[in-house]
């Protein structure tokens, strides 16, 4: 990165505001909101009735240089990825389902978290990659005030399913440099039958909209890193199922046609999608490429892969 970039944690570090997030956030946990679910258990005592099932310490299935990323997060030394266990959501496709759905990984404190981000600053990579975050805000607030006054200086991407609520969100403004949520369904009542939310659409509009406002579109340094801003990923899905040319409209007349964008052919049958016809076979390559040539009709020509 160039000397100049500094995250936009910092200065909420330097003021004291950080601190003051972090603390916000462990209180929301009392009665919790902080996904879109808003089950209001105190998570702070117990896991039980928690869509998340994670309680006051955050759950980490593994870290470390990812180099499947997109472009501008890869570069020459990968993206520092946090994979973080259990999740908001209920995909019955999901690829992670040992993290997402069975919880795979290990406890760690906030202290444990802080040194996990220093140690992926120490081996080169060129940002935090918080992957599935959405449930563990407060956790991750925690552990970056920790990070932050010893040294940690990379931006900070937040990587989730684009169910986020407004409170938590709210929490993240002038933390997170790069945001990178999923657009997965343009429609609540198809998405509720497979992420099992009554109202997935109307939450991730909201969400990508305010993270829109927060950081503005995806800004790249002279060498094609991501220093700041908004990029959006959709997978493709057989038959249309995800709604594409709905997603695609809204982003490139509500957001902006210079959003940083992802269409994502890698789709396949994962966990239970074979009960779930047609998300039992992978989309044809033509079903994939009407998608990117509807999304560049549309005037959004930033694709990370098309």
């Amino acid at each position: 990165m160039a000397e100049t970039f500094a995250p936009a944690y910092l200065q909420l570090f330097e003021s004291g505001e950080l601190e003051a997030r972090a603390k916000r956030a462990l209180a929301h946990m009392q009665r919790c909101q902080l996904c879109a679910n808003g089950c209001h258990v105190n998570r702070l005592l117990a896991t039980q009735g928690a869509r998340c099932r994670t309680g006051e310490r955050a759950v980490v299935c593994s870290s470390g240089p990812h180099f499947g990323e997109e472009r501008p997060l890869v570069g020459r030394r990968g993206s520092g990825t946090i994979f973080f266990s259990w999740c908001s959501l209920s995909c019955i496709f999901c690829q992670n389902y040992d993290l997402s759905q069975q919880g795979e990984g290990r406890e760690f404190s906030n202290a444990q978290l802080a040194e996990l981000m220093l140690g992926l600053q120490q081996m080169g990579c060129h940002n935090i990659n918080l992957v599935t975050p959405s449930h563990v805000v407060a956790q991750i607030l925690g552990a970056l005030a920790i990070a932050a006054g010893r040294g940690l200086r990379l931006p900070l991407v937040y990587n989730s399913g684009g169910y986020d609520s407004p409170e938590a969100l709210s929490l993240l403004d002038g933390v997170v440099d790069i945001y990178m949520p999923d657009m997965k369904f343009a429609d609540s009542q198809v998405a509720r039958r497979y992420l099992k939310v009554s109202d997935y659409a109307e939450v991730n509009r909201a969400a990508v909209k305010e993270m829109h406002r927060q950081v503005g579109d995806l800004v790249l340094d002279e060498t094609g890193l991501a220093r700041r801003g908004l990029l959006v990923r959709h997978l493709v899905l057989p038959e249309n199922q995800a709604g594409s040319d709905q997603i695609l409209e809204f982003l490139a007349l509500e957001i902006s046609p210079r959003t940083y964008l992802n269409l994502m052919d890698q789709y396949r049958p994962c966990y239970r999608a074979d009960e779930y016809p047609p998300l039992d076979r992978r989309p044809t390559r033509a079903e994939f490429r009407a998608t990117v040539a509807r999304a560049r009709e549309l005037g959004l020509q930033r694709l990370d892969r098309a």
